[in-house]
Parts: structure tokens; sequence; C-alpha cells
């Protein structure tokens, strides 16, 4: 049986092959490993409360349709009954998504972005005791950039749903349009052999005292209050 011949192009050219795979390996392990920790970085700072309200971006790289100005921001929030917080109380998850745009503008702007602030419903914030997230890194005199957006949209009829919380008056109109269809469904003559106008603005009386009684109750017990109180305050009693 003859042997074949060792080929030592063939071996240098294999030894080499493996060499590369191992080194590019490593290369990929290390490229994972820088970017878990930046990712746990940027995780640590979303999560810390704010100090030096300002970020430094490169003017030229700014995107116009994402610089909003603080009262902008309110009206929203005071429309849709949203907060505006630090994302320090924020107590939902941070997608991977906003992490990998936060990684993209620090790349693109040369910066380490920090005092984020969140613009999403109550129910999603760790409020102390006094459907769609956004978030913001402030610029400076009241301008804070839209850095990225998850989730689902509000439902359409949430502002009208949040109309009333407005203010008293808004909530007062509701109270006396509430109390006037429930008066309008009680059969005439039900309290009465014969229906009448006064009969009526009795039980409606009666319908918005009754009404308006059960919404202060629920609005002290609960420590509820009007959206331009509690658009940017931390507590859910606000």
């Amino acid at each position: 049986m003859l042997l074949q011949r060792t080929n030592i192009q063939d071996r240098l050219s294999r030894l080499k092959k493996k060499a590369s795979e191992a080194s590019i390996l490593e290369e990929v392990y290390q490229i994972l490993e820088q970017e878990s920790e930046k990712t746990g970085h940027i995780l640590d700072r979303i999560g810390q409360k704010s100090g030096n309200p300002i970020n430094s971006f490169k003017f030229d790289e700014l995107e116009t349709e994402r610089i909003f100005h603080i009262d902008h921001i309110k009206k929203i929030c005071i429309d849709y009954r949203l907060r505006f917080l630090d994302s320090s109380y924020f107590k939902g998850e941070i997608p991977s998504s906003a992490v990998a745009e936060i990684k993209r503008l620090e790349q693109l702007h040369d910066t380490e972005l920090k005092n984020f602030k969140i613009m999403a419903p109550s129910r999603l914030f760790r409020l102390e005791d006094k459907d769609d997230p956004l978030l913001f890194a402030p610029i400076g005199n009241g301008y804070f950039y839209l850095i990225h957006k998850w989730g689902t949209d509000l439902h359409p009829l949430r502002r009208i749903f949040a109309w009333p919380f407005k203010n008293v008056v808004n909530l007062a109109w509701v109270v006396v349009l509430i109390s006037y269809l429930l008066t309008l469904m009680i059969p005439e003559g039900l309290f009465s052999k014969s229906g009448s106008s006064t009969e009526f603005w009795i039980i409606f009386f009666f319908m918005f005292k009754s009404l308006a009684s059960v919404v202060i109750f629920y609005g002290f017990a609960l420590g509820k209050n009007f959206n331009p109180a509690i658009w940017n305050s931390k507590y859910f009693n606000a």
C-alpha cells in the first residue's frame, strides 16, 4: 500500500484556515461581550434619575421631526391623560430596539446619552405615594429629542375619554349630560299619575346630585386629579 505524499502548501493552508476561524470566533465573542456591556450600561442609565438635563448632540445630525418642545409634550399629555416622567419611574420593559437606537445615536453624535424621559400612561410608571411609551432625551431650553417609540398606538377614543378630566368644567358638563340621559330613560308617570316637566326636572336634579356625589367620592377616595395637575407628577394621588 502506497502512502500519499504530503502537500506542505495544502497543510499550511489548512492550518491558516483553522487559525483564521479561531481568530474570527474570538473576535465575535469579544464583540458580543462588548455589546452586552454597552446594553447593560445603557439600561443602567435609563434607570437612573435625571441630573444635568442637557445632552450634547451634533446639530447637523439632528432630525427636525424628532425635536419637540415641552409645551407640545404637555398639551399631548393633558389631551390624552399621559405622564411625562424620568425614565427611572418606568416599570415597563425597555425593548432591544430602543437600546439599539440609543447605541446608534451615541455613535452618530459621539456622545453618551442620559437623563431620559418617557411619555406613557400612568399605569406604566412606578409612582410614589402623594399603551404607547415614547423615550426622549433632553436637548436644552425646553426641547427634547425623540429617541424611540414602541408598543401599540393609543386607542382612537382615548382623547374623548380623557376630555372630562381636563378640568372641572368639562367634568361637570359630562355629569349633567349623563344625568339628563338617565332621566330620559325613566318612564313617564313612574312616580306620579301625570307626567309633568316639574317631575322631570326634579328627577333630573336627583340624578345629577347622585351622580355628582359618586364622582366626587371616587375622585377623593382614589386620589384622582385633573390632567394638567398630573402630566409631569411622580405621585399617583397628586
